[in-house]
């Protein structure tokens, strides 16, 4: 490249950065409110069965619509859907790291990219299934003889004027079919009009955007080139939108329906190619939502990867909560269980290490100080709920999530599981048993955070987690700190008077607290129990 070359790259760069500052502002798009089937299209439409870094029940435990939903602020449903899916399936690169810390450090840059993204915002209905499936139907067999229906009409009313009047019979039966035309693919029409005017939308967003790089490379010419002849070959002569016109040529000479099959069949013929402008505008447009969330939020870092069973999170906090305490978490070499009194935030601690982890692995950043954590695959079970409608109980619920972990944990891909309250469905001995038995076996091979109120599975599992209690801290208790040990302090029956049960109550209840817990805090032996292969 020439001194001339270069002079003229920053010449051009220059002028852009001076016409955005210059430029008046945009009229304020209307977001339209997408339903949460379409986010989820892309990710449905496009998704591998080969990778599966979290599934539905670990995304309803983790909040994560409400998550994507705080990122999108501003975003159009490309970005939405963009998010969706790289919070339950990429792995962020270095390269997507970096491409988020030029964003960062070149505001003008991101104003620039934002306001050639703004048209995408307006677009009303969401094209994915159709870039990335086969959804897109085949024209009709009879679609390359459509043009001797009109033609025969205009001659049959013309034989009419000078004819019987069973030209004139004719004539009603050939309009009765043009009629029966429009009436079956009006539907199918109206909504394809939408969608093409969302391709449109997307492809000028394409041209635009790439036109801020220097145009020195073929294969961006050529892909700007192939855009701007898909985005003419999908609009419809500027004379069909005048007055009569449009409504005499759709009737009379079926333009709209010859419109529609034509189209239908540009956009498959081209898939390949818009799948590539799509993922590439949707990536661009997560990565300034993305951008937009890190510069309002007051805390976050870049991560760095972990290997086995290490984790480290220094201040971490939860992004949906406004006043969160943070906490500092480090293991090494084990899981945690984790435990504490009633109400102090066990299941917002899971919630926090477990969304900080999709995060990380996602978009490369966490909500801490500082994070060093496992980039991989995260499963959750918090939220097992009887249901009524398959006759499954609580315990029954609990049983088959166990299962699909366990299943999880035999793939042998790298995997944390967070666990709130395992085998709450059942009795107090067979919730133990059941919950040992099941969470050493996710801990022989994957990293477990664990939260229960059955401390005696700590002592059970110390070979494979590390117990950790949170607390209150001294000096204030507003803030929580993560301790090394078990709770040792329980205050489930002290919150019976603060419900009003009584003195009596609470006295009868704490004599049996007091009587079960010389069998279950300080169990004899308990480690073998676990290690026995034999059997009783």
């Amino acid at each position: 490249m020439n001194i001339l070359t270069l002079l003229q790259n920053y010449w051009d760069r220059l002028v852009k950065k001076i016409s955005f500052l210059w430029r008046l502002p945009h009229k304020k798009p209307v977001d339209f409110p997408f339903a949460r089937s379409d986010i989820a299209m892309l990710y449905r439409s496009a998704k591998s069965d080969d990778v599966k870094r979290i599934d539905e029940h670990t995304a309803k435990d983790m909040l994560l619509d409400a998550y994507a939903d705080r990122l999108a602020v501003g975003s159009s449903i490309f970005a939405q859907q963009m998010l969706h899916q790289r919070l339950r399936v990429d792995t962020q690169d270095n390269d997507g790291r970096q491409r988020l810390q030029k964003l960062i450090a070149d505001p003008v840059l991101h104003g620039i990219l934002q306001q050639h993204c703004l048209p995408l915002r307006e677009v009303e209905i969401e094209i994915s299934e159709q870039i990335f499936t086969h959804a897109i139907p085949d024209p009709a067999a009879w679609y390359k003889f459509m043009w001797l229906l009109p033609v025969g009409t205009i001659l049959l009313l013309l034989l009419a004027l000078t004819s019987t009047a069973y030209a004139w019979l004719a004539v009603v039966l050939a309009w009765g079919v043009l009629l029966a035309l429009q009436a079956r693919y009006s539907d199918r029409i109206e909504e394809w009009s939408k969608k093409l005017q969302t391709l449109r939308a997307l492809l000028k967003s394409f041209n635009s955007l790439e036109n801020q790089a220097p145009s020195d490379t073929p294969t961006q010419t050529e892909d700007g080139n192939q855009a701007h002849r898909i985005m003419r070959s999908l609009s419809r002569p500027a004379f069909m939108f005048l007055p009569v016109v449009k409504e005499y040529t759709e009737w009379f000479l079926l333009d709209n329906i010859r419109h529609y099959f034509k189209t239908c069949m540009i956009v498959r013929n081209n898939q390949d190619f818009l799948r590539r402008v799509y993922l590439r505008v949707a990536n661009l447009e997560a990565d300034l939502a993305l951008v937009r969330h890190l510069q309002s939020v007051p805390q976050y870092c870049w991560s760095s990867p972990a290997s086995g069973k290490r984790l480290h999170l220094q201040h971490v906090v939860h992004p949906l909560l406004q006043q969160a305490s943070a906490l500092s978490i480090a293991l090494e070499g084990k899981g945690a269980f984790v435990s504490g009194q009633n109400g102090i935030g066990k299941s917002t601690l899971l919630r926090t290490i477990g969304l900080n982890l999709i995060v990380a692995r996602a978009f490369g950043f966490c909500y801490a100080a500082s994070a060093s954590v496992p980039v991989g695959a995260v499963y959750s079970s918090m939220q097992s709920e009887d249901s009524l409608m398959v006759s499954e109980s609580l315990y029954q619920a609990e049983l088959r999530r166990a299962k699909e972990l366990l299943d999880v944990a035999g793939s042998h891909q790298q995997t944390v599981f967070v666990i709130d309250e395992i085998f709450r469905g059942t009795n107090h001995q067979e919730s133990i048993s059941a919950a040992a038995a099941v969470l050493q076996s996710l801990s022989s091979s994957s990293m477990v955070i664990v939260s229960s109120h059955n401390l005696v599975l700590a002592p059970l599992l110390e070979s494979y987690l590390t117990p950790l209690c949170v607390v209150a801290d001294h000096s204030d208790k507003s803030r929580l700190q993560l301790t090394e040990g078990v709770l040792a302090d329980p205050n489930g029956i002290r919150l019976l008077s603060s419900y009003g049960f009584g003195e009596d109550i609470k006295n009868k209840a704490s004599r049996v607290f007091d009587w079960l817990s010389d069998y279950l805090i300080h169990p004899d032996k308990c480690e073998q129990l676990l290690e026995s292969s034999g059997s009783a």
